[in-house]
């Protein structure tokens, strides 16, 4: 991937990558904007703000798995 980077980190630091999570913050107003969604009523804005939350949830779920693939792999 072109836009990929590259960093060397310790177990500990792969631990706390594979288990990161949104911000609180982000995770509230991704849940509030979820519900708007099911409910039909986001505004273009609000549409614009869920895709950009959903991508860094896609972001960080990749993050997340190579961590822990690596920790496997460490592992073994």
């Amino acid at each position: 991937m072109p836009n990929e980077v590259s960093l060397m980190v310790t177990t500990d630091g792969l631990t706390a990558l594979a288990d990161m999570a949104l911000a609180p913050k982000n995770q509230s107003r991704l849940d509030d904007l979820l519900a708007k969604n099911v409910e039909g009523k986001l505004s273009t804005e609000e549409t614009k703000e869920l895709d950009v939350l959903l991508t860094q949830v896609d972001e960080l779920n990749l993050v997340k798995a190579r961590a822990a693939a690596t920790l496997h792999q460490i592992k073994n």
